[in-house]
């Protein structure tokens, strides 16, 4: 943990060069806190000894070196929040404000649907999400789809036990997200190209 940690920092210090607002740093080391606060206690699904706080730090991370605003960023940290954890939206944006609320809004899916209902649902909002929306979604896909790649190398299919879903449902899921986030935005950002490597290397 500390370990990541000092380098979410040297990233920070990196992005410090490119003239943050005063206070964005400030919120920054915030979003840290309130995140790893939030998912204490918590497992990655396709890494059971994995602390579930190393995915939010490695979205933030992708985020930064792709160049993301900080709120793009610091929603990043947050994303999970909501979706795994006793805090809410409102929560968010008390804490951090309405604009960061509203990215972390577009990413979060209603875990009380049926799976693919719930993936439905988050796929038509990525379509007409803002485009940090848009960002902290590629993030999130392209670090899950390149931990399973990874796991994939050692484990070979045996990695799609640890989910609910079989891999072809997976797979559409991945693949339709992935054309949302293309919908309604003429922006052609690096992490746009990133998920499709990822996506046709996995699949």
């Amino acid at each position: 943990m500390k370990v990541l940690k000092r380098r979410f920092y040297k990233n920070i210090n990196y992005y410090r060069g490119k003239k943050m607002k005063k206070g964005e740093l400030e919120l920054i080391d915030y979003a840290i806190y309130f995140a790893t606060k939030a998912h204490t206690g918590q497992k990655r699904k396709s890494e059971k000894n994995v602390d579930m706080i190393f995915h939010p730090f490695t979205v933030g991370m992708i985020l930064q070196r792709a160049g993301a605003n900080t709120n793009c960023v610091i929603a990043g940290l947050l994303h999970d929040v909501v979706e795994d954890s006793k805090y809410s939206l409102a929560d968010i944006e008390i804490e951090f404000g309405k604009d960061i609320s509203k990215i972390v809004e577009e990413v979060s899916e209603d875990k009380s649907l049926p799976w693919k209902e719930r993936k439905i649902k988050a796929i038509d909002k990525i379509k007409t999400a803002s485009i940090e929306g848009k960002l902290v979604e590629c993030a999130d896909k392209i670090n899950n789809l390149e931990t399973l790649y990874n796991l994939y190398k050692e484990q070979g299919e045996k990695i799609w036990e640890n989910f609910n879903k079989p891999k072809e449902e997976q797979k559409w899921y991945y693949t339709n997200m992935y054309k949302a986030v293309l919908m309604n935005t003429n922006e052609r950002e690096i992490l746009f190209e990133r998920y499709k490597k990822i996506l046709e290397k996995l699949f």
